[in-house]
């Protein structure tokens, strides 16, 4: 037996279970394994086969990111991948600049966020300290870099354009 753990938000336990247990049941029903989910937030995920627990860590991940347990399992099919980037790690600490990079990163009415899920082809969740993105895994880093981007200064044109030049060149 295999078996992994992670830690997630105490609110998103619910949306793990989801009712009556379906959104559990369903995950494990998916990927082969069986998950522990404890009141502080703890998820075991154990299986038989150490690649199903690999393969399961993410969606967990993803849900505990924010991301919907629908999207969060298309995360089991080949190509698709989870980035999640840790705000602090590009800003420091402040509550002040966390609160306006997270602005900045969504936009006006979600303006921005939508532009790069739009471009990149992928989903991306704020949600506490971290930018999530999921989605097809070439699109996946593309909108990593094109996020770090955003965290180091640079403006939302020179960010699209970055994200349409490095999408026209990966497909020639």
């Amino acid at each position: 037996m295999f078996a992994s753990t992670t830690r997630i938000p105490k609110e998103r336990i619910a949306v793990l279970i989801g009712t009556k247990g379906q959104t559990k049941r369903q995950i494990e029903n998916a990927s082969n394994t069986k998950l522990r989910i404890s009141q502080e937030g703890i998820v075991e995920v154990s299986s038989e086969d150490n690649f199903n627990v690999y393969i399961t860590l993410p969606v967990v991940k993803a849900i505990a990111r924010g991301f919907n347990p629908e999207k969060a399992l298309t995360l089991l099919k080949e190509n698709r991948s989870l980035e999640i980037l840790n705000i602090q790690d590009y800003i420091g600490k402040s509550k002040k600049k966390i609160y306006s990079t997270k602005a900045r990163l969504i936009g006006t009415q979600g303006k921005a966020w939508k532009s790069i899920e739009r471009l990149t082809e992928t989903e991306i969740s704020v949600y506490g300290k971290t930018v999530s993105i999921l989605g097809p895994t070439e699109g996946t880093l593309i909108a990593r870099k094109a996020i770090e981007k955003l965290l180091q200064g640079s403006t939302h044109s020179k960010t699209y354009r970055f994200i349409e030049k490095t999408k026209s060149s990966s497909f020639h």
